[in-house]
């Protein structure tokens, strides 16, 4: 089919480089954003009054869609603070301790336990538990927050997502669209997945102790709330107020923690509960641990103290999300919301501003295997840059069985190639508010999360895509 491109899909794309640019020169895209939002309300209403209202409500659009992930991020926060003050934390992570000795075992130790967590009940309540637990240990042992952020970043989402090769929600859709079984693409997906996490991970790694030893490094701490300005201050302060619980008590309470922890893992698996169903089970056991613990530490001011710790949360939440709605707000239009907040303006058949170009895109582009390969990388990687990384993979998987009839390449490689590179841009690895749940638990920007990994993700991909040359 087709695809007309109008005005509004050129404005989009334009704006698009000029945010990349701007943050690969460490400059705030927000006005960038707000601009271009205006505009495409412009074009789509034409009129002054459409547009500014378009500003705000696509800042009411992105607050609703980032709303689970701000609650959950707070949430979590908030209970740390309790665990903190009380010394629980301290006594939790002492067994693990002994065995992340260095920032090198720090960061691999993470990393692969965010993986595997991940696999299971997918990243963001996973980044809520390993964030929550091994955080100070990390931050101990000398490896920066935003090293741990990458770690957790990089193996949940970036890894253990784009194969999801447990919960299976990316396959399926991409092998749908390419019309052929799930086990083909999760079998082709492999040896990408395994090529994409070593190159992105030990690269990752190497930049970030190769500029420690320079001085160059930048860490991009936040305020984790009022009084505060970084996790190794929380880290520092823990045990100072623990006097207000028994040694006994901290003790049981280490135990119990984790095990109500490991039950949510239990509950997710046996009743198949997976992203809001899962951060929603994780929110709630971390409500009631505040709850209880913060009555326990504090029995003459326990109900205000509830109150004073959910709202510390909250603070640091909506300090972190701040400046990203704006952001979202843009990127959201090139999906659905552009039609939800201006109307159908987009031409017939239009799925959307972003699948619209990387539609177009591999219309236009000759039919072989090694242009295949290059355009399912470049087509998924366009389409992630929403920041769902799901809602674009159906189009990788029909670029997919475009090329493969066209060149008889394989038609799973080609799929799971489009699936690597959508979920590793979109997913949580590279645009700035889908590497929320990493960056706020760490206590670290995410737009220096995202400056962080873009060198090694970039550099993997192009690894990935000339391996599946040999593959296709």
């Amino acid at each position: 089919m087709l695809i007309h491109l109008t005005a509004i899909h050129y404005v989009y794309l334009a704006f698009i480089a000029l945010i990349i640019g701007f943050m690969i020169k460490r400059r705030d895209t927000t006005m960038i954003c707000v601009a271009g939002i205006a505009l495409l309300g412009i074009l789509a209403t034409g009129t002054l009054s459409g547009s500014i209202s378009g500003i705000f409500n696509s800042f009411i659009y992105a607050a609703k869609e980032l709303m689970g992930t701000i609650m959950i991020i707070s949430i979590i926060v908030a209970m740390s603070r309790v665990l903190i003050y009380t010394g629980i934390n301290e006594t939790m992570v002492s067994p693990i301790a002994r065995y992340l000795r260095s920032p090198g075992m720090a960061f691999w130790g993470i990393g692969l336990l965010m993986m595997v967590a991940s696999w299971f009940f997918w990243p963001s309540p996973a980044v809520a538990l390993i964030g929550a637990v091994l955080l100070p240990v990390a931050v101990r042992v000398g490896l920066p927050a935003l090293g741990a952020a990458m770690a957790m970043n990089l193996f949940g989402h970036g890894i253990a997502l784009s194969g999801d090769y447990i919960i299976q929600g990316a396959p399926k859709l991409t092998a749908d669209a390419a019309g052929i079984p799930v086990s083909q693409v999760m079998e082709a997906s492999v040896p990408l997945v395994i090529i994409m996490g070593v190159v992105t991970t030990v690269t990752a790694f190497w930049m970030m102790r190769r500029d420690q030893r320079r001085g160059t490094w930048r860490d991009g701490l936040m305020p984790m709330a009022e009084g505060s300005n970084a996790w190794e201050d929380k880290a520092s302060s823990a045990g100072q107020s623990s006097s207000v619980l028994s040694q006994r008590a901290r003790r049981w309470l280490a135990v119990l923690i984790p095990l109500l922890f490991l039950a949510d893992v239990a509950a997710m698996l046996l009743l198949k509960l997976q992203g809001g169903d899962a951060t929603a089970l994780v929110g709630g056991t971390a409500v009631l641990i505040l709850i209880v613990v913060t009555l326990m530490s504090h029995p003459e001011q326990g109900l205000e103290k509830v109150t004073s710790y959910l709202i510390d949360g909250f603070v640091f939440g909506f300090k972190i999300f701040g400046p990203v709605i704006p952001i979202a707000a843009f990127f959201y239009l090139g999906d659905s919301a552009f039609t939800d907040l201006f109307g159908k303006v987009l031409p017939e058949g239009s799925h959307g501003i972003v699948n619209d170009l990387g539609a177009a895109l591999a219309m236009n582009v000759p039919l072989n295997g090694a242009v295949g390969a290059v355009t399912s990388t470049v087509t998924g990687a366009i389409t992630g840059l929403d920041g769902s990384g799901f809602s674009g993979i159906s189009l990788a998987g029909s670029i997919a069985q475009l090329f493969g009839a066209a060149t008889h390449a394989s038609v799973a490689t080609l799929t799971a190639l489009g699936q690597v590179a959508a979920i590793w841009v979109g997913g949580g690895t590279l645009v700035p508010w889908a590497l929320i749940p990493a960056a706020a638990i760490c206590g670290v920007s995410p737009f220096e999360l995202a400056r962080r990994n873009l060198k090694p993700v970039l550099i993997g991909l192009t690894v990935t895509t000339l391996a599946a040359f040999f593959l296709i």
